[in-house]
């Protein structure tokens, strides 16, 4: 028997309402689809409450959950979301319903796979994380304009590793993405290392941190 796709189901952390924090997207109403698990265990990770738990919903419950948000912006994050094989069919019905939407994930698994219309956010694993080995790098031949590579940046060994990391595999035209580890390294440093080298990439701070601290669903 086939299973249509009314009744899949995911396992969901949380879906919330909330401005978007990171990306090119920053400051942007969005609704966040938290899907429950990962496979990682990065050092400095702030959603350890997603590795577990949550709620089975219908993909319709789903939908409905996120149709009730004034907004078109829909950012399907974890966890790795990519983790529930499912979560490809409910990035597809979010583009089908006209929604914008971005895909957060650590780059440990395929992404080829994913809509095309979706903004993959690619999250690569520096060593400081402890996840690097992890990294598929097979994922890079699959980004599209749209897409986003992320680090998350831990000292400054870490940035030599980023900086080498996009020059090996030509990153200098993509929207890449540095991030400072919250309580490891200070943004205002990661900002002079950017400016000393003369690197094409976008710093970023966490700006639903600097507004609403480490609370959940925000």
């Amino acid at each position: 028997m086939t299973t249509s796709s009314a009744d899949m189901t995911l396992r969901i952390n949380e879906i919330f309402y909330s401005l978007q924090g990171e990306t090119s997207r920053t400051g942007l109403p969005t609704t966040f689809v938290r899907l429950t698990g990962c496979p990682l265990r990065c050092n400095y990770c702030d959603t350890t409450y997603a590795f577990s738990g949550g709620t089975s919903m219908s993909l319709d419950a789903i939908m409905q959950a996120v149709q009730a948000n004034p907004t078109r912006y829909v950012c399907v994050t974890g966890g790795e979301p990519l983790a529930q094989k499912n979560c490809l069919v409910l990035l597809t019905r979010l583009c089908d319903q006209g929604f914008q939407v971005s895909l957060e994930t650590s780059g440990a698994l395929d992404t080829a796979p994913v809509d095309p219309r979706v903004a993959v956010v690619l999250d690569v694993k520096t060593p400081a994380s402890g996840e690097s080995s992890r990294n598929l790098t097979g994922n890079l031949d699959h980004l599209r304009p749209q897409d986003e590579i992320k680090f998350v940046l831990c000292d400054e060994a870490d940035y030599r590793w980023a900086r080498e990391f996009c020059e090996a595999h030509q990153l200098e035209r993509r929207n890449v993405l540095f991030s400072a580890a919250q309580g490891q390294l200070e943004a205002r440093d990661l900002a002079d290392w950017i400016l000393r080298d003369k690197l094409q990439v976008r710093l970023q701070i966490q700006l639903h941190k600097l507004l609403w601290g480490n609370q959940q669903g925000k």
